[in-house]
């Protein structure tokens, strides 16, 4: 829609009161996909709904991974915040399965971590492409 065109929206609903409930993610096998960031985050992968296979988050989002065979999938990003306790069997998992992880988003910093905001954080591949990352600590907005 152009510029100058754009509606202007009421703002109703309170930030609080909006949450994200789902997102697809293109894969170019949803099964792999699905199973694989299940596998490395310690969770399960759920009953096929409809076209998506669903991977449960603990704070209610849903992860529908959707099968795209026949087009390239475009590159997403997918941070997730986890308990720093549960950091460390994630990187072995990762280890273990023979994804590299990276301390940084462009992939410079093989096999490190950062220690952003107090935390830790990797990045690493999904089997689609998509950039993966971990963190134990919530990045600081200014």
């Amino acid at each position: 829609m152009p510029h100058d065109k754009q509606r202007r929206y009421d703002a109703g609903a309170p930030a609080t009161a909006v949450e994200l409930n789902h997102t697809v993610v293109h894969a170019a096998d949803r099964r792999l996909s699905a199973e694989f960031i299940a596998a490395i985050l310690g969770l399960e992968v759920g009953a096929p709904f409809g076209p998506f296979l669903p991977v449960d988050l603990g704070n209610g989002v849903t992860l529908d991974y959707y099968e795209k065979r026949d087009e390239p999938i475009q590159s997403q990003h997918y941070a997730f915040l986890v308990p720093d306790e549960h950091f460390d069997a994630m990187i072995g998992r990762l280890e273990a399965v023979g994804v590299t992880y990276f301390a940084d988003p462009s992939h410079t910093e093989p096999g490190r971590i950062n220690r952003l905001f107090g935390g830790r954080g990797a990045y690493f591949d999904d089997p689609s492409g998509h950039n993966m990352e971990i963190i134990t600590r919530p990045y600081a907005r200014p």
